[in-house]
């Protein structure tokens, strides 16, 4: 199954062809990246985002009528950022008459992490922190996956001044290289989505044809810039 992964939540603008094979017995569904591009810029994500699609197309050798599906990071992110993204996987599902898969964009930088998380002899929670603006950060944290919680999320995504965020059950943390440091905890490298772990987060939804929930972004709070009341316009 070829997978288009798009993820528009930090700053970096990020785009990906990711084949996705059915897991064998005893193991994890297996994810290949067969292109990538990324642009690390906060005012870019309009400009780069498609382009950034066509070039991993173009590098693959895979036409758009390939792609059997569509994953997309929902935030938590910035109001117009996060639009971006959103809207360029809602256009390409559209066009190509394929599902397109919402995943919180804080799960996919915990999956890219699960090495460490799997490996460790240790309980392990994860922190991971991506920048909110504001001098705050969105959050969440995770432990190993098992059945009942497959993303192995426990709490989150929130939005906080790091000085507010209780990591005392946390272990090691994850995300935003700006934003990490803050923080007294071992750091894994793991900055921002991958396509690879963007496709993880959906991949048995992916892999059982089950019908996607209607994209829903995580912005945890109102944008910053709001529509003038018509009082406010006519004084």
């Amino acid at each position: 199954m070829l997978v288009l992964a798009v993820d528009t939540a930090t700053p970096a603008v990020t785009a990906g062809l990711v084949e996705l094979d059915p897991a064998e017995a005893g193991s994890t569904p297996r994810t290949t990246t067969i292109a990538t591009r990324v642009t690390v810029d906060a005012r870019a994500h309009n400009e780069v985002l498609t382009p950034q699609i066509l070039a991993c197309l173009a590098e693959s050798g895979r036409a758009r009528g390939e792609i059997d599906a569509v994953v997309v990071g929902v935030g938590p992110g910035p109001f117009t950022g996060l639009r971006v993204g959103m809207a360029t996987a809602a256009a390409f599902g559209d066009a190509l008459g394929i599902p397109v898969h919402g995943v919180c964009s804080l799960d996919a930088i915990a999956a890219d992490t699960e090495s460490y998380l799997a490996e460790a002899q240790d309980p392990v929670e994860l922190l991971v922190v991506t920048d909110a603006r504001r001098r705050e950060v969105y959050w969440a944290r995770y432990r190993a996956l098992s059945a009942e919680n497959p993303r192995g999320r426990v709490a989150g995504p929130e939005v906080c001044k790091p000085a507010d965020l209780d990591t005392s059950s946390a272990t090691v943390i994850a995300g935003s290289a700006s934003h990490v440091d803050y923080f007294d905890l071992p750091v894994l490298p793991v900055e921002t989505p991958s396509p690879a772990g963007l496709v993880r987060c959906a991949a048995r939804d992916l892999l059982s044809g089950a019908t996607p929930d209607p994209l829903t972004p995580l912005y945890l709070r109102r944008p910053d810039a709001v529509e003038r009341s018509y009082a406010q316009v006519s004084r």
